[in-house]
């Protein structure tokens, strides 16, 4: 009856994983499409972001799922539960370890092959309105670069890494012969583990630029509030008024029948150009001021003010608990060999006090992670909207 049961609960995880699943799915699709231009947008380029977005989620969302399976088959003193014996636990110990480097693999082919097409792809279609073919070629070309870097890293992380014991009568032949039976006996986990390792130090520069710049940048937003749609449109009337006196300038120049300069002529067509543009725009805000989710926001104004004060509390909350974490392996961990492992806990942190409280009421702490989750990535787009893309002194 207890194995049932356990058996009804495991399967009741799962389910919730699932439910998960489709909830970042609709996530997913719905934010790309919030942000996405309207005018430029390509299905495909549209389906690798949702794509590429959700697979990064649900490998976030595969964690919580980990610390339930593995905390659901021990007692509160660390020992397995009767029905969870060898086999079974070994079994969803394995079920989890292939997620896990399933969707890293997933990772490494949307980062090294699928998004770096796509984005040659279109940018080749908009530079020449050649064949398709041609297209697929340069966009191949430029993507090697990319597919020769994963290589790279995942040959480093199949041979380098290797503690190699060091005979003396050993030869060169029989070293490399140990180095591929290695490579063999961990069945290549340890070149993907070294390949997912390399993106994560990217991953820590963008979360120290765009992420810590976003969590100041999302509260203070929110406060101060956006410029309303109705004096934007008086700003583009402006815009639109001196534009067109700059028009007729130049049109009277040729009221005699003397043809412009080349000059005048180039002036001419980029004013026209821009106030199309600018034509194209009174319509969007026109649109954007009659919408009801202009005057949703308005009503919520109040509301906002409270989220970006929450949102200030949340960024000094993960401040101080990464300064008490660093600061305790910096003290008591056993050093830079171990990879600052910590033996206990000597400074708690807000946060590690709040999980283990939280535990206690199922499922409160998965809400708290997934939070978290969906903080960073929230913060991490404000950071982009407002600093932009850049790399290195070059704006992308």
């Amino acid at each position: 009856a207890k194995m049932a049961a356990a058996a009804s609960d495991l399967l009741t995880g799962w389910c919730l994983f699932g439910l998960a699943l489709l909830a970042i799915l609709i996530f997913c699709w719905v934010y790309v499409r919030k942000y996405q231009s309207r005018r430029e947008s390509e299905v495909i380029s549209t389906i690798t972001a949702i794509f590429a977005l959700a697979v990064a989620l649900i490998t976030s969302a595969l964690l919580p799922v980990d610390i339930f399976l593995v905390s659901y088959m021990k007692n509160q003193n660390g020992t397995f539960k009767v029905w969870a014996d060898a086999n079974v636990s070994r079994q969803i110990e394995d079920t989890v370890l292939y997620g896990y480097y399933t969707l890293y693999s997933i990772i490494l082919f949307c980062v090294f092959l699928w998004i770096p097409f796509v984005y040659f792809y279109y940018e080749e279609k908009e530079e020449d309105d050649g064949n398709t073919c041609s297209q697929v070629k340069t966009a191949l070309k430029y993507t090697l670069g990319f597919i020769t870097i994963c290589a790279v890293l995942l040959l480093i992380g199949a041979f380098v890494p290797l503690d190699i014991p060091n005979k003396k009568n050993s030869t060169e032949w029989e070293k490399v012969k140990l180095l591929f039976e290695e490579f063999g006996s961990s069945h290549g986990l340890t070149a993907l583990s070294f390949s997912i390792s390399s993106l994560t130090v990217i991953g820590m520069l963008a979360a120290i630029t765009y992420t810590a710049y976003g969590m100041s940048a999302l509260p203070l937003n929110l406060i101060k509030g956006t410029t309303s749609a109705s004096y934007e449109r008086l700003e583009n009337t402006e815009d639109i008024e001196e534009v067109e006196q700059h028009l007729l300038r130049i049109k009277s120049k040729c009221r005699d029948g003397r043809p412009l300069s080349s000059r005048d002529r180039r002036t001419l067509q980029q004013l026209e150009e821009r106030l199309r543009t600018l034509r194209r725009r009174e319509r969007h805000l026109e649109s954007i001021e009659k919408s009801w989710w202009t005057k949703a926001c308005e009503a919520i104004r109040p509301l906002k003010i409270v989220w970006g004060v929450f949102f200030i509390i949340v960024a000094l909350l993960f401040t101080v608990s990464l300064f008490l974490s660093n600061l305790d392996k910096a003290l008591h961990s056993a050093g830079f060999d171990s990879g600052f492992i910590i033996l206990g806990t000597n400074l708690t942190n807000p946060l590690n006090m709040l999980l283990p409280v939280l535990q206690r009421v199922f499922p409160l702490d998965y809400i708290l992670i997934t939070t978290i989750v969906m903080y960073f990535i929230f913060t991490s787009m404000a950071g982009i909207r407002n600093m932009g893309i850049w790399f290195f002194w070059t704006r992308v």
